[in-house]
This record gives C-alpha cells, sequence and structure tokens, in this order.
C-alpha cells in the first residue's frame, strides 16, 4: 500500500503537537512506573485484556485474551504474570516476545468506561511454581507471559463513551454481517471445509478447547 495518495501528511512531532496541542499536567502526572491500589484492584475486576507486541523487523500485533476475572496475577506492583491459554499455535505474541521483550496491555471491565494501560518488558516462562497457580478449569497452563511494568496510567472513558461499547440498545445491527463460518469459509479457500463443516469445527473447538 502506497501513502501517496494522501497528500497532506503529518510529518513531525512539532507539526502535531501545534496541531493538537500538548498534554495536560494531569495527563502526564497519572502516570506511574508501578502498579498502586485502584490498578491492582482494577485487574482484579478485569476479565479481559489486549496485548500489543511487535517483532523485531517492526511487524505489529494486538491480540486479545480473557477468562475469568482476575486471570491476570497481580506478583507484586512491577511484575504480572499472563497465562497463555489453548489458541490456534500461532503464537503471534509470543514470538514478538521472543524478538524485542515489549509488550503493552490494555485492561477492560465490562461497565467501566476507564481503561488500564500497562507498557513495559516481557519473558515467556514455563516455572511450575508459577504456572501452577494460574490453573483453570483443571487445565494448567503450559506458558505465562512475566511482564515487568515500566509505565501504567488509566485511560479516560472518552473512546468507550462515543463508541456506547457497553450499551446493548446501541449495539449495531449485525443484519449484513456474515457468521464467522462465512468468513473463515471464505478466507482460508481449503475444499474440505463448507460453511456448515466450518461452523461445526468452531462450535467443537469453543466448547472443547477453550482450557
Amino acid at each position: 500500500m502506497s501513502f501517496d495518495r494522501f497528500v497532506e501528511q503529518v510529518s513531525s512531532a512539532e507539526e502535531l503537537a501545534t496541531m493538537i496541542g500538548t498534554p495536560s499536567s494531569m495527563s502526564l502526572k497519572k502516570e506511574l512506573t508501578a502498579l498502586d491500589g485502584h490498578m491492582r484492584r482494577f485487574i482484579a475486576h478485569s476479565p479481559f485484556l489486549v496485548i500489543s507486541t511487535h517483532s523485531a523487523n517492526g511487524r505489529c500485533d494486538a491480540s486479545p485474551r480473557g477468562d475469568a476475572p482476575g486471570f491476570v496475577h497481580v506478583v507484586d506492583d512491577h511484575t504480572l504474570l499472563i497465562p497463555d491459554r489453548r489458541g490456534n499455535k500461532r503464537v503471534d505474541s509470543l514470538r514478538n516476545i521472543l524478538e524485542t521483550g515489549s509488550i503493552g496491555l490494555l485492561f477492560l471491565i465490562p461497565g467501566v468506561g476507564e481503561t488500564l494501560r500497562v507498557n513495559g518488558r516481557a519473558v515467556i516462562v514455563r516455572d511450575e511454581t508459577w504456572l501452577t497457580p494460574l490453573t483453570a478449569q483443571g487445565k494448567r497452563p503450559d506458558v505465562a507471559v512475566a511482564v515487568e511494568v515500566e509505565e501504567c496510567f488509566l485511560q479516560c472513558a472518552k473512546a468507550l463513551l462515543r463508541s456506547n461499547l457497553w450499551k446493548p440498545s446501541e449495539r449495531p445491527s449485525l443484519q449484513n454481517l456474515p457468521c464467522a463460518a462465512e468468513m473463515f469459509t471464505d478466507q482460508v479457500q481449503m475444499p474440505e471445509f463448507d460453511v456448515a463443516k466450518m461452523q461445526i469445527a468452531l462450535d467443537n473447538a469453543y466448547k472443547n478447547n477453550l482450557y
């Protein structure tokens, strides 16, 4: 893809600041280098987060993670432990962590407009003593992501308010959105899978392979 079609591109931080302005002192002061009690409680209530990573060549990835509230273990004010539950074995996030050791997290709580952002360093761990407490539904994860917190702060609710994310009455109509089985069938182009068989495969994965 070429960006040449966009004629007026912002090309410097100075130009951006001139257009957008500079952050308030509150926006800067709310950034901490360690988790405080409010953040620890936020994580304990969160059943969902997005993990952002990048590879050595700059390929970016954002991956969802979810489980019962508090599934991310707060080891101490500087350390988090995220269990790696069963997935599609692409392990994009894990491979990126091996290459760069960088990570960004976005925690959400249903019904709460504010989100929690955590950035730092990460490694993949397989210590049995750390993995065993992360067991869920009788299944211990094979690995977990240990995160060293470098910066963390609460994000205001404007984005979620604009999106009406937590308002059932404001949810968009799905009338023109194909189901996942239709989309996957069109995308993978595997002759052995029609929509019906793809739906059966998805239902089986969601029922039997969550942990």
